[in-house]
């Protein structure tokens, strides 16, 4: 890891860590990650030692907080902000909005931390229907930073572009009240990285099967399929293959897609080798919420195939007691190698 102490962070909403794992890596100081989520404090902690698990709700936490527990100051230029809120409301494969609603206005409570301490950068990242939701609260945060004087670059980009083996699409915002800096989003990549370059036995992933647990802190370790649901696996065709492959089998077809060939065709479906994979969810151990089988095995893909693809580093370990539990550290984290380079971007700018 490179060191570059001139730069600190306090990230908001830190999760597992995805987002200080990549600004560590860039040589920023992460002094704090604040989250109200108990299951992501020992992962971590663990993983991103120096860096403060402020177990907290920021609906409620005072702004003066950091400055009394941290000697965080105001008016720092070398302060980063960031805030990637939880964004259910915004996701377009949210159901429930009554659910989420809680999420809908995050965005403000970490506008009240770049009031008080005025930061000399502001990083947010959010779902894309953060900017296309008639309800979205993304217009009065944005006329917020250009209140005070912040310059603004943002956009909706595909993390497949920035060196990460995944489509996911997401709104990426940096701003700084520097006048003098010019700020920019990260540069993109001419290669696009495929699953194949990141998964598979010659990149440490071993052949194993549906159910399969593995207790070291690799976490290669996969969901059990029913019976049924493994035949249908067998019968779907590798490297790509979908649930029309056993459509006409009317022991393993589902009612629900009954004469619906041509929707919901990632569902039960296999990835591609020689594509990037699709947006890691929170649920991406479980074949019957996405394209999330593995090319060729008869299983889900597994917890450390789902952090690869997240970019988290190997020996990342995580420090939860469930598949599901471990799913949504990793489904709802920043792929580390985007907060890599966002860190970069920064430093360059120095």
């Amino acid at each position: 890891m490179e060191t570059n102490k001139k730069y600190k962070a306090i990230d908001f909403f830190c999760g597992g860590g995805g987002m200080t794992c990549g600004l560590r890596q860039a040589g920023i100081d992460v002094i704090a990650g604040v989250d109200f989520d108990k299951d992501a404090k020992k992962t971590y902690e663990y993983n991103n030692e120096g860096s403060k698990f402020v177990m907290a709700d920021i609906n409620v936490l005072p702004e003066n907080y950091f400055e009394e527990q941290f000697d965080l100051k105001k008016n720092d230029d070398d302060l980063i902000m960031v805030g990637c809120s939880p964004c259910q409301y915004y996701s377009i494969i949210n159901t429930s909005k009554e659910k989420s609603i809680k999420s809908k206005d995050l965005l403000l409570q970490f506008k009240r931390f770049i009031d008080y301490y005025n930061p000399g950068y502001v990083l947010v990242e959010n779902v894309p229907g953060i900017v296309t939701n008639k309800n979205s609260i993304l217009s009065v945060f944005l006329d917020f930073l250009k209140e005070k004087d912040y310059k603004i670059v943002m956009n909706v980009i595909n993390m497949k572009d920035y060196g990460i083996p995944q489509n996911r699409r997401r709104f990426s915002l940096i701003a700084t009240r520097l006048q003098d800096k010019d700020i920019s989003l990260p540069a993109k990549e001419s290669k696009i990285l495929n699953l194949e370059d990141v998964l598979g036995e010659k990149n440490g992933f071993p052949h194993i099967s549906a159910g399969h647990k593995d207790n070291t802190d690799y976490n290669h370790t996969v969901a059990g399929l029913s019976d049924k649901t493994l035949r249908r696996l067998k019968k779907t065709k590798h490297n790509g293959g979908n649930r029309l492959d056993w459509a006409d089998d009317p022991d393993l077809q589902l009612n629900c897609f009954i004469g619906k060939d041509d929707c919901f065709k990632d569902t039960y479906g296999r990835m591609w080798w020689d594509r990037p994979s699709p947006t890691i969810t929170t649920k991406f151990f479980s074949v019957s919420n996405g394209r999330f089988a593995h090319p060729e095995e008869d299983r889900p893909i597994s917890l450390r195939e789902g952090a690869t693809i997240q970019t988290f580093p190997k020996d990342y370990v995580f420090k939860t007691t469930s598949i599901a539990a471990t799913a949504r550290l990793i489904g709802n984290a920043v792929p580390c190698e985007y907060a890599r380079r966002l860190g970069k971007v920064i430093i360059k700018n120095n």
